[in-house]
């Protein structure tokens, strides 16, 4: 079983899958993976094989192998050919006492960060210098812990870097970071209220959720540091809906954010895996203070046919992504 399931998850690692689902159905397990956004159908094994596939995950992820019902959480480190990749797990069993086992795929920082459209990259550097908040949005897999991370990076032997995420998805030893732990009272506030008191210059704050984190990330951007924090939202413009949502006044947001960045990862033609942003900076971000648009800028899909046209993409893959 184990070597059997050793050959399966080096698969899945090479082709860069993001999630794997182990879901009952019927008499037997489906094995479903995450690729590239797109759910597929991997396997069908045998109930007792599936079993024992979610027992043998549990005990290395040091979660109750005895327990089938309650949910429960862990994570691993598995070593792959192509190098480590940490494992998020999450169980729970359900109505006729069926356990279900997904797991989240975590891949760590490379050097082979692809950007579809480079200068796009330099306007985020440039963005990042003026220090505020920067919010990045986009759909759960579309990297964007890897582009907090890639950017800190380039600041860290001038600054102090502290990430608080829910859970810690990117292991960085240059980095000083915090996990949530609400149990232990240690949510998203109180962890932002200590690091404030450890005066780092950047913050990495994974998700802004509820009122109390997105007024803690506004206090931290207008006292000069650099925010880097992701919100739920499908379009750059959703985004700074979402802080209104959240009850921030109107003219905190005018003084502390400095960028919105809704990002992508597109097939190309040669087969890789590139990110697209679109962007909403300088005189487009103070203009959307004042006109309220939803939808993608009109330079997302500018950039989508420039990318078809100098044959980076096939028209099909920018045609599915025009939306967002």
């Amino acid at each position: 079983m184990k070597s059997e399931f050793s050959r399966d998850i080096a698969v899945l690692i090479r082709y860069r899958v993001s999630d794997l689902y182990v879901l009952p159905y019927r008499s037997y397990y489906r094995l479903l993976i995450m690729h590239e956004g797109q759910l597929q159908l991997y396997q069908q094994w045998p109930r007792p094989q599936g079993q024992r596939l979610i027992a043998y995950l549990k005990y290395r992820a040091d979660m109750s192998v005895s327990e089938h019902r309650r949910p429960q959480s862990g994570s691993l480190c598995w070593h792959a050919p192509a190098g480590k990749v940490d494992l998020r797990l999450s169980t729970v069993g359900d109505c006729r006492g069926q356990e279900s086992l997904v797991v989240r795929f975590i891949y760590r920082l490379c050097n082979d960060y692809r950007m579809l459209v480079p200068p796009q990259w330099q306007k985020l550097q440039q963005t990042a210098k003026k220090r505020g908040l920067m919010l990045f949005a986009g759909p759960m897999g579309s990297g964007k812990t890897t582009t907090m991370y890639h950017l800190a990076r380039q600041f860290v032997k001038q600054c102090i870097v502290m990430t608080i995420e829910d859970p810690v998805e990117i292991t960085e030893p240059l980095f000083v970071q915090l996990q949530v732990n609400e149990l232990a009272t240690m949510s998203y506030q109180e962890l932002l209220k200590v690091g404030l008191r450890h005066r780092p210059q950047i913050f990495i704050i994974g998700e802004i959720r509820d009122p109390q984190t997105a007024q803690m990330a506004i206090q931290a951007a207008l006292s000069g540091h650099l925010v880097m924090a992701t919100v739920h939202a499908r379009s750059v413009y959703g985004a700074l809906a979402r802080l209104r949502q959240l009850n921030v006044d109107e003219s905190y947001l005018r003084q502390a954010i400095s960028g919105i960045f809704y990002q992508r990862l597109l097939p190309t033609v040669q087969k890789h895996l590139a990110v697209l942003f679109d962007l909403l900076i300088d005189d487009e971000l103070q203009e959307s203070f004042v006109k309220q648009r939803t939808g993608m800028t009109d330079d997302w899909n500018q950039q989508l046919k420039n990318c078809v046209a100098k044959g980076w993409l096939e028209k099909s893959v920018a045609q599915s992504y025009q939306a967002g």
